[in-house]
């Protein structure tokens, strides 16, 4: 059963020792690994990746010094005492039959602290702190840093370690032109822009010796002017090998660049290009890395040649066991990243725990268990959104018996809207993986059921996950023939004209927007286009220029209140949004006061001026309020009815909440 991903689940021999299969769970920092007191948890969240089958685990990135911090007070190995810490999470990856890496990221400029340091002193767009040009004897220094860094994770049982050298980090900042304008040993030619991470490399083989892996993430396409070129790329990848790296990881963009990487839009493995480039020129293994989030696709990059290894860091996040369920030959089992970055980049970058949007117990498994009941209890839920089927299916693996009612045809509420938008098409995934739990689960789903409180009285416990529906403002004019909401428009009810005002910025205002103007398109090459990316890296940086899009209507987005537009996209994604609301050249207004619709058009009011504007359509994304027509009939009813979701709360689309609480409540039933 299990011939189709006879690459995936094949071994990897590095001579000393041995990968089990090819898939790495690439490097994510969880927030865990920053304070001393929770090692525990993410022992056991690492362990649980290793029972899951992963073959090697890279941490997230720990500091070699204080000048390294990503955070005050960040993650650091730099003395013995940090050691004992780390040893509970090598032991409980060891004892699941898994090997990890500590991953060694300074983090220069992008600090988060006042004591940066870099190359030059040229502050980060992205950066609060301006850095500090680093002195010859504190480059020395630092190397010895690192040497000593990667000696002690072997100390504490680490299998490897593996440097982080691009996304823009301090060694990137070294190899590049746009940081490093350096004029001493250490800049200039290529030769001396790696001279930094070669010396590293040096030193730490020096410190660990022949039998310990050394991973080296590099930047193979750097997505900023002022980024190195194909040829430098590969000058300093041979370097790297010669200096004793084991395995080359596939590094893409720097965090300042304003392209987008790894969010939904992006296309699946739309990188594996620039990996199968760098493996043609090494002899050591190379790992390709970036939305790769399928088995299928892993398999196929392998299959190729394109790649020795397959690092998917979120798709792991996203579902520990996913190696097992395809080595099982059960992949439709798994719970596919969707690339939302809602749950874990969003949080991390918040300065919160990291966990997934469609997984609440990444990072979070010491703390929500799911424990078998020994008394099995009959559960209604009423609603198969994000949050009923979350409560659903945690209930009934638990051993409850539940009946999930659903009024519409399909399960999935309103995220089966959210994947009709063009760069969110990965969301169907979420919906095919609680299809198919349901159906493991053992969970009764009755589909065209508008359940009554008849029914109701026969089950122990109510979950009401009714969701939400479109608030309509109290607006003059609002029921006129121009204007739909924006279900009906998603779910392809009513389709809009060609100039079309959409009222409300949001998340569902710019969605729709997105939906609008963009085309379901989602080859590489057309990606490629549009943001102006050549995977090839003729120039500097791999950047050239993008080709204008074909604009297929008018749209204005308005929203109430002042300021920057579309604020409710998520904080690491929403500024990719508003990048391409200006290439479809949407025009923007903020500070708006709706007063009325008729024939005209819509009307508003803007720096004490009143407006119409004349379009074809308005689309209201003005809100949601919950749908809360069942209530308990009871008092005696009221301590087993439950309200999740939508239904508690409108608010914004909010899946992560949503599936969350439906996680939480039940666990606890």
């Amino acid at each position: 059963m299990t011939e189709h991903y006879d690459h995936l689940l094949q071994p990897l021999d590095l001579g000393f020792t041995q990968l089990r299969n090819r898939v790495v769970m690439g490097s994510m920092h969880t927030g865990l690994e920053d304070r001393f007191y929770n090692y525990g948890k993410l022992a056991a969240y690492f362990a649980e990746r290793a029972r899951g089958g992963v073959g090697l685990i890279i941490t997230g990135g720990i500091a070699p010094n204080r000048q390294g911090w990503l955070l005050p007070l960040g993650g650091t190995m730099n003395r013995y005492g940090d050691v004992i810490n780390h040893r509970r999470v090598t032991h409980a990856v060891h004892k699941e039959g898994g090997k990890i890496l500590m991953q060694i990221l300074h983090a220069g400029r992008y600090g988060y602290h006042p004591f940066v340091v870099s190359s030059g002193a040229t502050k980060s767009p992205i950066s609060k702190f301006k850095p500090r040009a680093m002195r010859d004897k504190e480059i020395v220094s630092t190397i010895a840093d690192y040497g000593r860094c990667a000696r002690l994770a072997q100390l504490a049982g680490y299998d490897g370690v593996e440097i982080m050298g691009s996304e823009g980090y301090l060694l990137n900042q070294f190899i590049c032109k746009r940081v490093n304008q350096r004029t001493d040993r250490w800049g200039g030619a290529v030769e001396n822009r790696m001279r930094f991470p070669v010396e590293v490399v040096k030193r730490i083989r020096e410190k660990v010796g022949p039998k310990f892996i050394i991973a080296y993430r590099l930047s193979l396409i750097d997505l900023v002017e002022g980024g190195n070129t194909w040829d430098e790329i590969v000058t300093i990848a041979k370097a790297l090998e010669q200096a004793g790296i084991t395995l080359l990881n596939t590094g893409i963009g720097w965090h300042e660049a304003r392209v987008p990487t790894i969010v939904t839009s992006v296309p699946r493995a739309a990188f594996r290009q620039v990996t199968a480039s760098m493996r043609k020129e090494l002899s050591i293994p190379v790992m390709a890395s970036n939305r790769i989030n399928t088995p299928e696709d892993a398999e196929a990059i392998l299959a190729s040649g394109d790649a020795d290894l397959v690092s998917m860091a979120r798709p792991l996040l996203a579902d520990a066991y996913f190696v097992n369920k395809v080595a099982e030959g059960h992949p439709e089992r798994i719970n596919t990243c969707i690339a939302c970055n809602q749950g874990c980049l969003d949080q991390t970058f918040s300065g919160k725990r990291a966990t997934c949007l469609v997984n609440p117990r990444a990072a979070f498994e010491t703390e929500l268990v799911y424990v078998k009941t020994r008394q099995p209890k009959r559960i209604a839920v009423v609603g198969a959104g994000m949050a009923g089927m979350s409560a659903a299916t945690v209930a009934a693996e638990r051993g409850h018996l539940v009946t999930l009612f659903e009024a519409r045809d399909d399960v999935g509420g309103q995220f089966t809207m959210a994947m009709a938008v063009p760069g969110k098409e990965e969301f169907k995934e979420t919906i095919r993986y609680f299809r198919e739990h349901l159906k493991t689960t053992g969970v009764d789903l009755r589909l065209e059921h508008a359940v009554t409180h008849e029914e109701l009285k026969s089950f122990d416990e109510v979950i009401i996950a009714t969701g939400v529906r479109p608030r309509l403002p109290a607006l003059p004019g609002v029921d006129h023939g121009k204007v739909m909401h924006y279900a009906e428009v998603l779910r392809g009810e009513k389709v809009p004209g060609r100039r079309v005002a959409v009222m409300g910025a949001g998340g569902i205002g710019v969605d729709m927007c997105e939906f609008l103007l963009h085309e379901h398109d989602q080859s590489v090459e057309h990606w490629c286009q549009q943001w102006g990316v050549d995977l090839a890296v003729k120039e500097a940086g791999g950047l050239v220029a993008p080709v204008a899009p074909v604009i297929k209507r008018e749209v204005t987005l308005l929203q109430r209140r002042p300021g920057r537009m579309g604020a409710g996209p998520g904080k690491t994604t929403g500024w990719a949004h508003r990048l391409s609301l200006l290439q479809y050249k949407v025009k923007m207004l903020a500070g708006v006061e709706y007063l009325h619709i008729d024939d005209a058009g819509l009307h508003y009011r803007s720096e004490k001026m009143d407006h119409v504007l004349d379009v074809d359509t308005i689309i209201l994304c003005t809100g949601q309020e919950s749908v809360v027509a069942l209530q308990p009939d009871t008092d005696q009813a009221k301590e087993h009815w439950h309200v999740i979701g939508g239904a508690k709360l409108a608010g914004e689309l909010d899946a992560r909440r949503a599936i969350r609480e439906g996680a939480e409540l039940a666990a606890r039933l």
